[in-house]
């Protein structure tokens, strides 16, 4: 038998995709209540038993969550760790000083680049605000050229970079090596930083004023932690779940089956 022909199917997945999306931006539905719906008429659409949909919902949700659920959760733990420890601040501080006055933008990208691999946006951003509003006020610069380029570094770690909730999500359902999707996302992630960070920062802040306010005033003032790390150790524990990632990925293409490449696995 000649094999079926997907575009009936892979038009019925586009359709329930924008479904979701409309729902959740549009009708303002709670993104759990969209994906049930979005999946409830892809199932119509491609055929299935009414029956079938909700198992397959079920399956599918379980599947997901029980392969991300732990590693969100001890990226969660990371992501403590540096905001109590003041870790992220020692980071970007470190950034700027390197790099100098004239390429803070550029610091502020890395910066949040590095801080967004093991927490999530919001939790960096609360984190390097402070930092951002306080290179500004010290030298004078736009607050969307060095605010812009913390937000990218942010988003595209965020949304492209595992150990992340989406990356890993999508993971789990393409079957593919979490190794090789760090590196690629990296590969990728970081040009776009750059691109939707410094270079469009610097276009748009000639064209557009923002001032800091009043929230600057209130988080330029915040205490520092009294013994934050060093710089070596708040590196090596923002890096060692990516490290760990692609060691992994390395030795099972590399090392034949054995103990070693199943110690390095685990």
């Amino acid at each position: 038998m000649p094999p079926a022909d997907p575009t009936p199917l892979l038009l019925v997945a586009f359709l329930g995709v924008a479904l979701v999306v409309l729902l959740v931006t549009w009708v303002r539905t709670p993104a759990f209540i969209a994906l049930a719906v979005g999946a409830f008429f892809v199932g119509l659409g491609a055929g299935m038993p009414l029956g079938d949909i909700p198992r397959a919902f079920q399956q599918g949700v379980g599947d997901t969550l029980g392969f991300i659920a732990m590693v969100v959760g001890l990226g969660t733990v990371i992501g403590k760790l540096l905001a109590e420890s003041g870790g992220a601040v020692v980071v970007a501080r470190a950034l700027i000083s390197a790099l100098g006055e004239k390429r803070l933008d550029w610091a502020m990208v890395l910066s949040g680049f590095l801080i967004g691999l093991p927490v999530f946006f919001q939790v960096g951003l609360v984190l390097l605000a402070p930092v951002l509003f306080t290179a500004v006020r010290q030298t004078g610069t736009s607050v969307l050229r060095l605010g812009i380029p913390l937000v990218a570094g942010l988003s595209v770690a965020h949304g492209f970079v595992p150990p992340h909730p989406g990356p890993l999500a999508a993971v789990a359902q393409l079957g593919a090596d979490m190794g090789r999707t760090l590196f690629y996302s990296i590969v990728v992630g970081l040009p776009v930083a750059m691109l939707a960070g410094p270079f469009f920062g610097r276009f748009i802040s000639r064209r557009v004023v923002v001032e800091a306010g009043a929230v600057a005033d209130q988080l330029t003032g915040e205490v520092a932690a009294p013994r934050p790390p060093s710089l070596a150790i708040t590196l090596l524990t923002i890096l060692l779940p990516v490290l760990l990632m692609l060691l992994a990925s390395l030795a099972q293409s590399t090392l034949a089956d054995g103990p070693v490449r199943q110690w390095i696995g685990f």
